[in-house]
């Protein structure tokens, strides 16, 4: 077999630019794992990505048009490339595909070895397919940049966003007091994914409520970044993955202020496992569609805010 079923774009735009079509089936190269795809998720706004239509993230590499969306994966090893070890033919992995690379809304994609772990064994393909871009940019923020410990309060914005439902989570399995901001009628939601209080993000005024946090996780950016310095205690720590905190805020508060882009990171999904093994987290699934309206789903992120992640079914599993 030589060619497959993808979603490509031809050039450089938004959803209106992607085509469901045949195209060449990719080959692996030395270091990495063609995956037959079982299912992938979409992101809102990954498509004015510098990094997804070029070979560099501020946009001055190499054109890599057509190119295929979506970074999220899980699936199976159809074949591995050469110096290839850890990882056998058959096995169920999922992983973060780099995102100057070819993503997964496509019957199969090649991803570098070290991006891909085992799949939880409790979940199915759909479900781990939500994991993991917006888990590891949870547990980056919250464990790798500001080393959030037992008992210390943090405040997670979008709480029941596909980042926010799954920082939620962790952060409450990592022993923390966890205060979130949603929508009104999300409140219940997060709080069942283990947030002690939440706020009405247009109702409520968050930082009249919290003003003893050790981390903000900012997924929102803007005012409500600007909002969040208040409710930090000095010494506090903001991470931001839509903008760079300004540093004379952080200074204001004797804070620190980090803004980051996830990476993929295998030790990081392996910790994301042993979570779901525990029972302690659950991927956030706002509906599945097939890989024939990947157009339709990316033109109704534009306008909607979804509970979780947007997942594409490519095939059965």
């Amino acid at each position: 077999m030589t060619t497959m079923r993808a979603v490509r774009a031809h050039k450089r735009g938004g959803a209106e630019e992607l085509v469901y079509e045949t195209a060449p089936r990719p080959v692996p190269a030395e270091g990495e794992v063609l995956v037959a795809v079982n299912a992938a998720s979409i992101t809102n706004g990954e498509l004015g990505w510098d990094a997804t239509w070029t070979d560099s993230f501020d946009g001055t590499g190499v054109d890599r048009t057509p190119v295929v969306p979506s970074h999220e994966v899980s699936g199976v090893v159809a074949e591995l490339g050469p110096a290839v070890t850890g990882l056998a033919v058959g096995e169920e992995v999922y992983g973060l595909i780099p995102f100057t690379r070819d993503g997964a809304a496509a019957e199969y994609v090649t991803v570098p070895a070290e991006a891909l772990a085992a799949k939880p064994s409790r979940l199915a393909h759909a479900d781990a397919a939500a994991l993991p871009l917006a888990a590891l940019t949870a547990w980056q923020a919250l464990v790798g940049h500001a080393a959030l410990a037992p008992g210390q309060h943090v405040l997670i914005h979008g709480g029941a966003g596909g980042v926010g439902s799954l920082a939620v989570q962790i952060a409450a399995a990592l022993g923390a007091r966890v205060s979130a901001t949603a929508a009104a009628g999300d409140r219940e939601f997060v709080a069942g994914l283990g947030a002690d209080q939440v706020f009405d993000y247009i109702g409520d005024r968050f930082e009249d409520h919290v003003h003893d946090a050790d981390v903000v996780l900012d997924t929102v950016g803007g005012q409500t970044q600007s909002r969040s310095w208040t409710t930090l205690r000095p010494g506090g720590t903001l991470v931001s993955i839509v903008q760079p905190p300004n540093p004379d805020d952080a200074a204001s508060r004797a804070a620190r202020g980090v803004f980051f882009v996830v990476s993929p990171d295998r030790n990081g999904l392996e910790a994301i496992t042993a979570l779901i093994d525990q029972g302690r987290l659950t991927p956030v699934v706002d509906r599945v569609v097939s890989l024939s309206e990947t157009r339709a789903a990316y033109e109704a992120l534009q306008t909607e805010h979804p509970r979780g992640k947007v997942v594409l079914r490519i095939s059965e599993g």
